[in-house]
């Protein structure tokens, strides 16, 4: 029986991926979580060899959250769930150190496979995820300019790219609106960028949002 935790902060959707996982006679949900404080505290008593983890959640981001799993519970092996395109965060979260990374609005029987994979100390890639990371590997220099953008700072350029304000963003990551402000001066200068309007067309052209 493979032991799952799903930390996703919507209910709703946390609810679709059981229900989609209820259907594997080997998988079994041990355990949600809406955000990092409520996974922590779970994973001192839920049997978990795959953590199905979101990657926008509010304030500690998907990928942050990895980091500190990877480091208090090696042996659990995590798998990255979003909504975004494959383009956009996959490689990031393979490199990061997740085990794989899986469409929520994607075909739910790959959803179970991807589980049985990771579970099995394998990587699930898509043929997609596998192209773009050889690409990668071949060419490490050739990238975009936001490939050098932290997990915050493309959290703010993608967050201002779909029109919400500095004061909405902080509330959201549950940080200080100064310290957002920050993230944004730095994209802006590692993108080369001046203003909101910039980001935005920047973030649409690179299908970001």
């Amino acid at each position: 029986m493979i032991h799952v935790v799903l930390c996703d902060d919507h209910a709703v959707l946390r609810r679709g991926i059981c229900d989609t996982l209820a259907e594997a006679v080997d998988i079994r949900v041990t355990g949600e979580a809406g955000n990092y404080t409520e996974l922590r505290e779970l994973l001192r008593s839920a049997p978990c060899q795959v953590l199905l983890l979101d990657i926008d959640m509010p304030g500690r981001n998907g990928l942050e959250v990895l980091a500190s799993v990877r480091e208090s519970h090696p042996h659990i092996r995590v798998l990255m769930v979003s909504m975004y395109p494959e383009d956009q965060y996959a490689l990031r979260c393979i490199k990061a150190g997740a085990e794989g990374y899986a469409n929520k609005s994607g075909d739910p029987l790959a959803l179970v496979e991807a589980v049985r994979t990771v579970a099995s100390g394998r990587k699930y890639l898509t043929q997609e995820v596998a192209q773009m990371l050889a690409q990668s590997l071949a060419h490490p220099i050739d990238q975009a300019p936001h490939a050098s953008l932290s997990e915050r700072e493309m959290q703010t350029l993608q967050k201002i790219a779909t029109g919400k304000r500095l004061t909405d963003i902080a509330q959201e990551l549950m940080l200080s609106p100064k310290t957002v402000s920050v993230y944004r001066a730095r994209v802006l200068e590692k993108l080369q960028l001046t203003n909101n309007a910039e980001l935005t067309v920047y973030a649409i052209r690179n299908n970001l949002v």
